[in-house]
């Protein structure tokens, strides 16, 4: 039976080889474990297991998970990363307690993120959301309208824009990637750095063809678990193998 440690060893040689097989340094892929729905006592097994950056679609279930592992932090902190979208009641909470939102869409909502990010904190981190496959159902900008959303957020004080994020259908071809790339090149002269494309079944075509971070739920802590009415999480983990990852 799998562990989080093994998934995790797993995941990190998935990365390794498909940066060298594109010839970059796996040293510039970042890897978010995405832990939505999975219980803290998971989180603190991945903690152990050297892993510092985590991933979060709700959040209140993301602020519970910080209060339960804040008393068992060491010298390097944990990094919270917002990872699904975000309504704009929820600005104020969210920049005051993640480093990391990767679902931006309207300038309305960065412009409460910059509001609301205390004088005393680091600039939040924010990535624009494209919805680059044109789907209705995803959310996300259009692609023809990134250029401007981020010059907009570029101007705002206490957010800094890093990138942008995407999630392209599944069995999406290349040239969405490409398409996402060339969006992400365009914004080199506002110093973005980050292009956060790629989860569990795509990230070795993400790496391929250019992004910096990769969000990664099933392969690291298994399926996705069922919550129960009190938003509890009804099971623990099942190895990637097992989950089809």
């Amino acid at each position: 039976m799998w562990s989080i440690y093994d998934n995790l060893e797993a995941v990190k040689d998935r990365i390794a080889r498909a940066a060298q097989a594109a010839g970059r340094d796996p040293g510039g892929v970042t890897l978010v474990a995405v832990s939505k729905t999975h219980p803290a006592p998971l989180l603190a097994e991945a903690r152990a297991a050297g892993q510092r950056m985590f991933g979060e679609n709700y959040v209140q279930e993301a602020v519970e998970k910080m209060d339960s592992l804040r008393g068992e932090e060491d010298a390097r902190p944990l990094e919270w990363h917002l990872v699904g979208p975000l309504q704009s009641n929820k600005t104020r909470v969210v920049a005051a307690r993640f480093d990391w939102v990767h679902s931006v869409e309207t300038q309305k909502v960065a412009r409460r993120l910059s509001e609301a990010r205390l004088d005393s904190q680091p600039p939040l981190n924010v990535l624009i959301q494209v919805n680059v496959s044109g789907e209705a159902s995803k959310s996300g900008v259009a692609p023809e309208a990134v250029a401007g959303l981020a010059r907009a957020i570029s101007a705002l004080p206490r957010i800094k824009l890093r990138g942008l994020m995407a999630i392209p259908e599944s069995g999406a071809g290349v040239d969405r990637y490409r398409a996402l790339k060339a969006l992400f090149d365009q914004l080199a002269p506002l110093g973005v750095d980050t292009l956060s494309v790629g989860m569990s079944d795509d990230m070795d075509l993400a790496i391929a063809e250019g992004s910096t971070l990769v969000r990664v739920g099933t392969a690291i802590f298994g399926a996705r678990a069922p919550k129960d009415e009190a938003g509890a999480c009804a099971r623990g983990p099942r190895s990637a193998a097992k989950a089809g990852a």
